[in-house]
């Protein structure tokens, strides 16, 4: 006999048309910014021509110079989000990790601690990170990349909630206890027992860092530094077509990104078995 449920369960066309409402209010307005780019020219007695000319354009390495400055926020972004990832995964998870199994007490207070940034508004945060960033330009030197020291504070609240969502659902310590009666150490108990089980949680973590990351603003302009939404406020200027193009591209990249980590967390994973329970 199966168990009763409470609450009234949607059906599955209710599910099917709030998934198609959901996704077309999504769609519209992609197709609207595709649709932006594919213009060229002015329209001609109001009909408007369509092309992949502004496409061209920007792959096209007779305007190299041009979108230069576009392609250096990319590549500057890219590699602040590398950067970011491994200060989340290097010093938060296993901060994470270490309180959910020996210091079980403090497991507020890093939530309050890395909830925090949410709350306050970047502006305040880049005044308070002006005076740091200067010293950290000093030992590091002043590039883009030494942004990932500021934004991996930005990105705490996103990398934690999914990793400590992902903990609360498992019994870390009778996992890593079990695995050390059998004789494992530390890391392998670490590396085969415990990451394994939290793998959606981490992938959740990168994906949203990355997400945070490739949106950040605040702190590169008042910073001075070219990242991907700065260059493309400068070249929205000259070439707004460009900018819509690389918004697209920004949006693809993180739907495939989507993709591959939804699919990467489910290996090995598998399908639990539907038992029906039996009195």
């Amino acid at each position: 006999m199966s168990a009763p449920r409470f609450g009234a369960e949607p059906s599955k066309t209710s599910r099917n048309v709030i998934l198609i409402v959901v996704g077309v209010l999504f769609l519209i307005p992609i197709a609207a910014m595709i649709q932006f780019t594919l213009r060229v020219g002015q329209p001609v007695k109001g009909v408007q021509a369509f092309g992949i000319q502004h496409y061209l354009d920007v792959f096209n390495p007779a305007n190299e110079s041009t979108y230069d400055t576009v392609f250096q926020g990319v590549q500057n972004s890219l590699v602040i989000a590398l950067f970011t990832v491994i200060i989340i995964l290097v010093l938060l998870l296993p901060t994470m990790i270490l309180i959910e199994l020996k210091f079980p007490r403090l497991r507020k207070l890093l939530e309050f601690i890395c909830l925090i940034p949410i709350t306050i508004p970047t502006v305040v945060l880049v005044v308070g990170f002006i005076p740091a960033y200067q010293t950290v330009a000093q030992i590091f030197g002043s590039t883009p990349y030494t942004l990932a020291f500021a934004i991996g504070i930005i990105c705490l609240p996103y990398a934690f909630r999914p990793i400590a969502t992902n903990l609360a659902a498992i019994d870390v310590t009778i996992m890593s206890e079990a695995a050390r009666s059998l004789g494992a150490s530390w890391a392998s108990v670490l590396w085969r027992v415990i990451l394994p089980n939290l793998r959606r949680g981490i992938l959740s973590a990168v994906l949203l860092t990355i997400a945070v990351v490739l949106g950040e603003y605040t702190i590169a302009a008042f910073l001075s530094q070219t990242t991907f939404q700065t260059s493309l406020l400068l070249i929205q200027q000259t070439d707004p077509y460009v900018a819509v193009i690389f918004a697209v591209f920004a949006l693809i990249f993180v739907f495939i990104l989507l993709v591959v980590i939804g699919r990467v967390s489910n290996i090995r994973g598998g399908r639990p078995s539907r038992r029906k329970s039996k009195v």
